[in-house]
């Protein structure tokens, strides 16, 4: 059994868009592929919803960056979709060609400077959701995010131009911001697929009654849960963390940023450090909610902290 993260989907496996399987074949064969994520999500939800049929309203555009294609989702998206993951006060924006620009130096930048990040999004991505919040919906919108109930597809709004959670935020828009957060959110998909296929957690164990993290970065924000978190949480976080950091030490390193760019980077990259540092403590003193193979990627997470 792997002892890091996966950073390719197993062939055959329940997250293989290949596999032989009737409903994916039928998506397949009747030419809408970006519908066979949400497929998935039927199976992993078990609502009865028909997630897949509401996803054949979707239109897309083909977004494709060294040899990858994304599907970049138009149109409204479907009722029973939003709310299942938590967007129905969202909409999917216009299509503009400053938007597809940004979209596209975003993951340009993934693949040329970034390779190994680039090919994990490639490998965990197919749709790409960029939304805003409804008119007359007053929150504060989100940055980026993803569902362990929906497959390959992750979600952003304009704000992933401007901010690289959790506290960094520029007045100015940039598409290597956009960038760190494709990949945040494509890390957090890789590390989904792997907890679903991989026993990582020990038996019995349930984020509803797992011990808390504190998370005293996360306490000016006022929601209770940002500011404590489980132990699967953490665990996400610290995997993450671990990417963005490697990302955000390649960007300091160059020399084609603008001044407000590696600002932003080394604020983000200084916070992070301290988290993660402190994240794997923690993580390490509650190695019992592991299974073995989970206290097997905890050693693995070690090595790479210290590393950075």
């Amino acid at each position: 059994m792997q002892t890091t993260i996966a950073t390719s989907v197993e062939a055959g496996s329940f997250c293989d868009l290949r596999r032989k399987d009737p409903v994916l074949t039928l998506l397949r064969e009747g030419g809408a592929e970006w519908a066979l994520p949400f497929a998935l999500m039927e199976r992993l939800v078990k609502s009865g919803t028909p997630y897949a049929e509401h996803a054949r309203a979707l239109r897309s555009e083909s977004v494709n960056v060294s040899g990858a294609g994304f599907d970049w989702f138009d149109a409204e998206l479907p009722g029973q979709i939003a709310d299942e993951i938590s967007l129905s006060d969202y909409e999917i924006v216009e299509h503009t060609d400053e938007r597809r620009a940004a979209l596209s130096q975003a993951l340009e930048r993934l693949a040329s400077v970034h390779p190994q990040g680039f090919a994990r999004v490639r490998e965990f991505v197919r749709g790409l959701l960029w939304v805003g919040l409804k008119p007359g919906v007053r929150t504060s919108s989100l940055t980026s995010s993803s569902d362990p109930a929906l497959p390959y597809v992750i979600v952003f709004s304009e704000k992933a131009r401007h901010h690289i959670p959790p506290n960094t935020v520029s007045p100015e828009p940039s598409h290597l911001f956009l960038a760190e957060n494709i990949l945040h959110e494509g890390t957090h998909q890789s590390i989904s697929f792997h907890v679903l296929q991989h026993q990582v957690f020990a038996d019995g164990y349930s984020s509803k009654t797992s011990p808390k993290i504190e998370i005293a970065w996360r306490a000016t924000q006022g929601v209770a849960r940002n500011q404590f978190w489980e132990v699967d949480r953490a665990f996400h976080a610290t995997c993450v963390y671990n990417q963005l950091l490697r990302f955000r030490r390649v960007e300091l390193d160059r020399d084609d940023l603008t001044t407000n760019e590696r600002a932003c980077f080394q604020a983000a990259y200084d916070e992070g450090m301290q988290a993660v540092r402190y994240l794997m403590d923690r993580l390490e003193a509650l190695g019992e909610h592991f299974a073995v193979h989970g206290r097997e990627l905890l050693v693995d997470l070690r090595h790479q902290t210290d590393e950075l």
